[in-house]
């Protein structure tokens, strides 16, 4: 127990060191999971053993603690299960993301290089064994491939709010487009999110689909309203749309599996008395819900919308 609270503490600490603009209580409150008066309890705790700790006003006129940089550095250590978090990212990464791999790849060889020789030497073998043990099922499908040249581009323009012109590969188009770029969304296709200047929209497009990229001499300004998780969950999948009520009953046979998923962040479920599950929640993306149901067979029916046969119908 005493040493599990002095992690806490150090783990603390390190945020402080690392967070820009410093820490809050309510930032302690909601990472720790712990009432305000023991969040200033441990901000003392942080206070006594580091006492180079800086308070700065935060937004909102709230008071952040932060300690300088490198203060806490010799306390830093990694464990075997932090070694083989990294591990399995990297595996997973193979497969969903291949482009970033040798970036995760270079941090693991970078975390290992300033590790204790001692310590290194007790868990590698144990994080090797791990690697072996767990592993990912792979879904059929096309592996997606993605231009890393374009991906880093794409980034680079995102960080600095350039406008970028695409040349973009539709159904029925293969032409130019001016953007702005505001992110990604990654899943089975991955999508770059950015404003259509001529649409005047927030568009997504499969990265597979840009052939080409010019990155122009001019800046756009961000909009600090967007979030990418509220545009994300406007839709069941990628494809954006207008919002409508959703309702999946799930029979008995198959509640208990149906119990297990999360089919969208804003999702309501209820467990009848026949066995049955009730699932509902609002988004839009009526072809990719029905594409999901599909593999569920004859085991759910749709309940809302009640035209839900006419919206997932492809109209162009």
């Amino acid at each position: 127990m005493f040493y599990q609270k002095t992690q806490k503490i150090l783990d603390l600490a390190l945020w402080m060191q690392t967070k820009e603009g410093g820490v809050s209580i309510a930032d302690i409150m909601k990472k720790c999971n712990v009432s305000k008066r023991t969040a200033i309890r441990m901000k003392d705790m942080v206070k006594a053993q580091f006492p180079q700790i800086m308070e700065i006003s935060g937004a909102r006129n709230t008071k952040n603690w932060s300690i300088p940089r490198g203060t806490i550095n010799n306390y830093i250590s990694f464990s075997l299960n932090e070694i083989n978090a990294l591990q399995n990212a990297i595996k997973l990464m193979k497969n969903k993301l291949p482009e970033d791999v040798e970036s995760l790849e270079n941090v693991m060889h970078k975390i290992k290089a300033t590790m204790n020789s001692d310590m290194l030497n007790r868990i590698e073998p144990d994080a090797e064994a791990l690697l072996e043990a767990e592993g990912y099922a792979l879904r059929p499908g096309p592996k997606i491939k993605v231009n890393k040249e374009y991906i880093e581009t794409l980034r680079n323009a995102v960080i600095a709010c350039k406008v970028i012109k695409i040349k973009y590969k539709s159904k029925t188009k293969n032409e130019w487009r001016t953007v702005h770029p505001y992110g990604f969304l990654y899943g089975n296709k991955h999508y770059l999110i950015a404003w259509h200047t001529k649409r005047n929209v927030m568009c997504h497009f499969d990265l597979n689909n840009i052939q080409n990229i010019e990155v122009l001499n001019e800046y756009f300004v961000r909009d600090t309203e967007f979030s990418l998780d509220k545009f994300s969950s406007q839709s069941f999948g990628v494809y954006q749309e207008e919002p409508f009520d959703v309702e999946w009953l799930f029979d008995k046979e198959v509640a208990s599996e149906a119990e297990k998923y999360i089919f969208h962040p804003s999702q309501v479920t209820q467990l009848n008395e026949d066995g049955s599950l009730t699932v509902t929640f609002r988004a839009g993306g009526a072809r990719e819900m029905d594409w999901h149901l599909y593999t569920w067979g004859n085991h759910v029916k749709v309940i809302k919308p009640e035209d839900f046969d006419e919206r997932k119908i492809w109209k162009d």
